[in-house]
């Protein structure tokens, strides 16, 4: 609530003439989604810390949405009740490597060797002007998770240098994470020379012995038929965009920058397992990012890439993080 407050506080500095209302639907979509998102260092000539992350996700129709499912959003899950409701299914990889890959033995300074393989189950509800999204997953950190066959898998087929530390690398841990997020889509808009610009405000957190944090941040975008979705999607914990998009036109497509700070009570990629030793190094408290990018949705398809600086998130990182994210999304 206090986070709310504060983002609308923040809003309500700007000119009044600059807020204008997102359109309102009142007839539900009856078409599914279907996202896959990859991240990798590639994009940025590295390979360390967040190497690389693959996720697949389904969004039901509006349409078909379960009468249990809806009972549930209104009398227990913290979504608005006039919101076009969606259920979310998605499984992804995420992985995890110090900054020298060719060490046997890695340093004892630099993150471990973690990987995160999960399922998620949850729901969107969408007014037109807010998205909720609450989300519970399910999933498991160590060998159990296939994070080095994968990536000495795909170092083979790329002909790059296989990375030899993974019998050091956090070991197998059963995970669940419980996430919530709000934004607030056209909180500041202008439609100069029939070209839109818009503000989307963000808050969430990440409840879990995975991940524990606070999140607060915004987006920047500016192009044609931006009421079409929240941003592009990214795998958590991220910079948020949306699994849902619901174009206006045949083509459109905007360029956007986002800010996140995140204030981290637990990341077990750095902070090791739960209930048993394991590689772990100190980490930052507080946290920020930065994406920029471009996406375009032509018909029935989505296309966004995205450029992501993380501040460094442990204490003795030499460098801040860089990678790319690149998704592409469906209606059917």
């Amino acid at each position: 609530m206090f986070s709310r407050l504060l983002v609308c506080a923040v809003c309500a500095t700007f000119p009044a003439a600059a807020f204008a209302d997102a359109p309102e639907r009142v007839k539900d979509d009856d078409h599914g989604i279907f996202n896959v998102v990859f991240e990798n260092d590639i994009f940025s000539g590295q390979d360390r810390n967040y190497t690389n992350g693959i996720r697949f996700a389904y969004l039901s129709p509006e349409s078909d949405v379960p009468d249990a499912a809806n009972w549930l959003a209104s009398h227990v899950l913290p979504l608005d009740e006039t919101g076009h409701k969606r259920i979310s299914i998605a499984a992804g990889q995420s992985i995890f490597t110090p900054r020298n890959l060719g060490l046997t033995v890695p340093d004892p300074s630099d993150r471990p060797y973690a990987g995160w393989l999960y399922g998620s189950v949850g729901m969107v509800s969408d007014t037109g002007k807010e998205l909720d999204n609450i989300v519970l997953t399910l999933g498991v950190v160590g060998p159990d998770s296939l994070a080095e066959p994968t990536q000495k898998f795909v170092h083979h087929v790329v002909d790059s240098p296989q990375p030899h530390g993974w019998n050091y690398q956090i070991q197998n841990e059963p995970g669940v994470v419980l996430t919530y997020e709000h934004k607030w889509r056209n909180m500041l808009q202008y439609s100069p020379f029939g070209v839109g610009v818009d503000f989307t405000p963000h808050t969430g957190f990440n409840l879990g012995n995975i991940t524990t944090d606070a999140v607060v941040g915004g987006t920047m975008r500016i192009g044609y038929d931006l009421p079409a979705d929240y941003g592009p999607p990214r795998i958590r914990p991220s910079l948020p965009g949306s699994d849902f998009f619901l174009p206006t036109k045949k083509l459109g497509g905007y360029l956007f920058a986002g800010l996140e700070g995140r204030a981290v009570g637990r990341n077990i990629f750095l902070d090791g397992n739960s209930f048993s030793n394991s590689p772990s190094v100190d980490k930052n408290i507080f946290v920020g990012g930065l994406q920029a990018g471009v996406a375009v949705t032509y018909g029935a398809s989505r296309i966004s890439y995205t450029q992501v600086v993380m501040t460094k998130e442990f204490k003795g990182q030499t460098n801040d993080a860089q990678f790319g994210a690149l998704t592409y999304s469906y209606r059917f």
